[in-house]
């Protein structure tokens, strides 16, 4: 018994120095993009330009929703902004490549998507509409009638739009295009039934052409959406800052009001937009 003690101390001491060795020889944390973020003083955001989401003004500036959005998360974070525009369809390769900090781009949540890249909550909802021709459509009664091997519908390659067509419309010929004004314009022509975009882009075309161009399905979406930002995998804390910013400004109004300006119609802002 009179050993106890001592066992104890040694026992302790052993355990104190496992304890210390664990903790010095554990490896550093690498630095978030948070870090680099404020190290460098510049918020870099991948985006394509989408009308109403970005688009060039008639000075070649960009303007739109997610621009809005981008400069305020920087003006938030005291950091300056850098726009990096890409294609969409190499958008989550360069996001990979660390060509730019995060995407701010309107990209919708998806489980494929998900494996590649992380998502902030969702700071916008907006689903898919289709813009027809009339001429070429506009005898159609329901849906399903564009699900027909005579059909052809166009869309943006790599974008949530032609993986929907493909899904409800399997029989359709798919024509895929690099961006939505060539998809659109084959709409126009009348080489494409159809085009899937997403809202309210197919409603604005449509009001454009109105004696062209329908908004299909009663002008109600097809789906709804759920856009995210999109970030490298990896960085919990930059995922949790960017959902904690959506959270606040959920909450005090402004994502709904700046969206409110650009999605619900074009007066205040289409005579800025290049053409």
């Amino acid at each position: 018994m009179k050993f106890m003690k001592p066992i104890k101390g040694l026992m302790a001491a052993a355990a104190l120095a496992v304890t210390s060795f664990a903790a010095s020889s554990a490896p550093v944390a690498a630095e978030g993009v948070l870090t680099d973020i404020q190290k460098r003083g510049t918020l870099r955001v991948g985006m394509a330009t989408f009308v109403p989401w970005a688009m060039r003004d008639k000075e070649g500036n960009l303007i739109g929703f997610e621009i809005d959005v981008a400069k305020k998360v920087a003006a938030d974070m005291g950091v300056e902004v850098e726009f990096v525009p890409t294609a969409w369809s190499g958008i989550i390769p360069a996001l990979i490549a660390k060509k730019f900090d995060v995407i701010i781009g309107g990209m919708s949540i998806t489980p494929q998507r998900n494996l590649t890249v992380n998502f902030t909550q969702p700071y916008a909802h907006s689903g898919q509409q289709m813009a027809s021709n009339i001429e070429l459509a506009g005898d159609f009664t329901s849906m399903d009638d564009y699900n027909d091997s005579s059909v052809t519908i166009s869309c943006r390659r790599g974008a949530t739009p032609c993986n929907f067509a493909q899904k409800r419309f399997p029989k359709a010929t798919l024509r895929r295009f690099d961006d939505d004004a060539q998809a659109f314009q084959e709409v126009v022509n009348g080489n494409a039934h159809a085009t899937i975009s997403s809202a309210p882009k197919p409603r604005f075309w449509a009001d454009g052409y109105p004696d062209k161009v329908f908004v299909a399905n009663d002008g109600k979406n097809l789906s709804r959406g759920d856009e995210a930002f999109a970030l490298r995998k990896g960085d919990a804390d930059a995922v949790n800052f960017f959902s904690n910013w959506i959270l606040v400004n959920t909450s005090n109004g402004w994502l709904e009001e700046t969206h409110a300006y650009w999605f619900e119609d074009q007066s205040a802002w289409k005579d800025m937009v290049a053409k």
